[in-house]
């Protein structure tokens, strides 16, 4: 599992980086304008529904029947069961994508009802969301064939697809300015097409492990029956966070406007610790839990289950304090030029603050809900996903006027916590999760460094990076990279000082399992 999610996690880091420097691009030509608020809710619509049919229910329900299949009927028999989802998927989604191209309008005034106030504004929006909705079933494809080389432990390929997406929008974004009405089209157009080569990729992968999928005539078959009614529930469950965000967009867009704006770049530096370490370890972990509950070893799955948590915590941590420390130079540097400006570079820092207070909790839901979909339960993490809903819900209403650009991200923050501390309970009154004395011991320990860390990043804001900042662009960057350096190092140092974590442990242990381990495809 460790080596799976260091897997996922490097490929995922190397998208994050690039996505920085898409994101930089966008910030610089469209900065927290209207144009801005337009595309980010464009691009907010099919990743919504990449994340809730492709990633999580279809995920949730299909990893863990292929996987079963693979481990108890053999090749033939998991083959085939892809091939029949891969059929009834493609039907239903693209039956989907033209109900949502014709209905776009309805679809923009449910998610972002406040930009109707600003006629131009509201048909920027409706005109780049029909451009990016194909990206939704695409992407949501390229989901399945994933899920079929993650329950075969190959994660390297579907892991690397999201670099394509942040390669081809950004080429598109600089081959098509001039030659569209503005730079949202450019980046919509990016968007849609990067599906295409995203799809691409995984399917060569799929092909090199051995499975040459076709696509038969879409039936229900009792295999699909199954998966569909897993699926349903599991549409909220694993899209909790997802739900919660797009609820501060709905809420955002009654703000001032740039607000949406504002949370999209904020929550684009706390997804770098979140996509990272959480859709690593949730990736690698439903295909190993999914193995030991078909036979039948609970104990390793309460085993499984705390160490993944473990590998969570040892990066979640240090990640959200240094996030909440760090907050304006990371901004600033990073977005702060151009149309982005010292309001917007202000507004984003206090938004990302907010948001990664509840980071480790953001994490810990992706990894804790695997231990339901690995026992086939998609309802339970609904019910309790439904009601962090509620909460969040009700929270930005009540923050909104007082707290403005911050109350959407503290109030996704704390109904996270709601959310974990829900799942956590679940899992342990029906003894499948049980804190052991190594995560208790721990994750106090890593706590220690990450505090100990926090500390050296106030002492070297307060000179190298005081002493650098107003000095260009360059050599703030440097004193961005002093902090961050000067940050792992004091926690790699304060880590291995209070036994938070063993390095060469760690490296003895992907040692072993590289020599015994399959090459990835």
């Amino acid at each position: 599992m460790l080596r799976g999610i260091l897997t996922v996690g490097g490929w995922t880091m190397g998208s994050r980086l690039l996505g920085f420097a898409r994101d930089v691009l966008i910030a610089a030509l469209l900065g927290a304008g209207p144009v801005a608020d337009a595309f980010f809710v464009a691009n907010r619509l099919p990743n919504l529904f990449r994340r809730l049919f492709g990633e999580g229910a279809f995920n949730a329900a299909f990893v863990p029947a292929f996987s079963g299949l693979l481990e108890s009927e053999g090749h033939e028999a998991a083959q085939k069961f892809a091939e029949q989802a891969a059929a009834v998927m493609a039907f239903w989604l693209l039956g989907l994508t033209l109900l949502a191209e014709l209905f776009m309008p309805y679809l923009m005034a449910v998610l972002a009802p406040g930009f109707e106030a600003i006629p131009e504004k509201f048909q920027l929006a409706v005109t780049l969301s029909r451009i990016t909705f194909p990206y939704m079933p695409l992407i949501c494809l390229t989901a399945l064939l994933s899920g079929v080389l993650n329950g075969m432990d190959r994660f390297a390929a579907a892991a690397a697809a999201p670099l394509v997406y942040n390669i081809v929008s950004i080429g598109c974004m600089l081959g098509l300015l001039h030659v569209l009405p503005t730079a949202g089209h450019a980046l919509a157009y990016g968007v849609s097409v990067s599906g295409l080569f995203q799809m691409g990729l995984v399917a060569w992968a799929v092909q090199r492990a051995g499975y040459r999928l076709r696509l038969p005539r879409p039936r229900l078959t009792p295999e699909m029956r199954v998966l569909l009614r897993r699926m349903g529930p599991g549409l909220l469950g694993a899209g909790v966070t997802q739900l919660n965000l797009s609820v501060d967009v709905i809420i955002g867009s009654l703000l001032p406007p740039g607000t949406v704006a504002v949370l999209y770049y904020a929550d684009r530096i706390n997804q770098l610790p979140l996509g990272t370490i959480g859709a690593a370890v949730g990736t690698a972990l439903l295909p190993t839990l999914s193995r030991q509950v078909v036979g039948r070893r609970p104990w390793d799955a309460i085993d499984t289950l705390n160490r993944a948590i473990e590998y969570a915590l040892v990066l979640t941590l240090p990640a959200a304090l240094a996030l909440i420390v760090s907050r304006e130079p990371i901004i600033s540097v990073l977005f702060g030029r151009g149309a982005f400006d010292a309001v917007a570079v202000f507004k984003s820092s206090q938004a990302l603050a907010a948001y990664a207070i509840g980071l480790p909790a953001f994490v810990l839901v992706k990894v804790l809900i695997p231990g339901f979909f690995a026992r086939g339960d998609t309802s339970t993490p609904v019910k309790i996903g439904m009601a962090s809903i509620a909460l969040n819900l009700t929270l930005n209403l009540l923050f909104m006027v007082p707290l403005q650009h911050m109350g959407p991200a503290l109030a996704s923050s704390i109904a996270a916590w709601a959310n974990v501390s829900g799942l956590a309970w679940v899992l342990h009154k029906r003894r499948q999760f049980v804190v052991d004395h190594e995560l208790n011991s721990r994750a106090m320990r890593m706590l220690g460094a990450s505090v100990t860390m926090a500390l050296v990043l106030l002492g070297l804001q307060s000179t190298v990076f005081a002493a650098l900042d107003g000095h260009g662009q360059v050599l703030r960057g440097i004193g961005l990279a002093i902090l961050v350096g000067g940050g792992m190092a004091a926690y790699g140092v304060a880590g291995q000082a209070f036994g938070a974590f063993d390095l060469k442990q760690i490296a003895g242990k992907l040692r072993r399992r590289r020599g015994r381990a399959p090459a990835e495809g």
